[in-house]
């Protein structure tokens, strides 16, 4: 079956031309002109992935990606924009963009990051388990795994039967940055912004990190199809290992 994408771009050469970019490449592919019409799109189609300029009047791109990831949030997101900033990407990596891409990005360039996205969306979906269930709501997710282990991240628990373990905000903010992006390696000063709310250098950002990882890991010990899945990435930062 074709992947199901969504361009979004005031600029009709720009949409049609990913637009046919992405046709060529065998996806199912439509295009709306601005993010109110994104918005009504993904609320009515099912889309994998969805590609949105920064700049458009009326909704702008971050504000897309709010909407869409509380109404699709297995949707995948690749944010493109010509007027690229640290606190725009910061924004972006807030809001679990996929990838940021700077126009005009090489054709190549842009099929590549949709190769990549797809994965990453069949990787999650993997990773909790297949038959795993998942609901969010104005940012509640639960997991439910396939040996009953259940993560609600919400109340900051795990449990599975009688045992429950309690996270702290900070413990429970760097699981779910982890956990809704298996496979993908972050850095640690990635982290370090998410988790934490701050920017840092990738000199101090290892150490900041560190308790807080031993930490996480010594709770989800007591869960056997949890203990291993946080992994260093050496000299890099740290992943969510999904299900094999």
């Amino acid at each position: 079956m074709k992947s199901n994408i969504l361009v979004v771009d005031d600029e009709p050469v720009a949409r049609q031309s990913l637009t046919e970019i992405l046709r060529l490449e065998g996806y199912a592919v439509n295009s709306v002109p601005n993010g109110q019409a994104a918005v009504e799109y993904v609320r009515t189609h099912p889309i994998e992935l969805i590609i949105v300029d920064l700049r458009m009047p009326g909704m702008d791109g971050l504000e897309v990606i709010q909407v869409v990831n509380q109404i699709s949030p297995e949707t995948e997101v690749i944010l493109l924009t010509a007027f690229g900033t640290t606190e725009t990407a910061i924004q972006a990596l807030r809001l679990r963009v996929h990838d940021y891409l700077l126009k005009p990005a090489p054709p190549a360039q842009v099929v590549n990051s949709v190769k990549k996205g797809l994965v990453r969306r069949e990787a999650r979906l993997k990773a909790r388990g297949g038959t795993a269930t998942m609901e969010v709501d104005d940012g509640v997710l639960e997991i439910t795994l396939k040996d009953g282990t259940h993560i609600d991240l919400s109340r900051r628990q795990v449990r599975k039967k009688d045992k429950v373990i309690h996270l702290t905000p900070a413990e429970g903010r760097l699981l779910r940055v982890l956990i809704e992006n298996p496979g993908r390696v972050y850095s640690h000063r990635e982290l370090v912004l998410l988790v934490q709310g701050y920017d840092t250098s990738q000199r101090e950002a290892p150490e900041i990190l560190r308790p807080l990882v031993s930490r996480l890991r010594h709770k989800l010990e007591a869960f056997p199809s949890l203990s291993d899945r946080v992994v260093s990435v050496r000299g890099t930062g740290y992943l969510y290992e999904g299900d094999k």
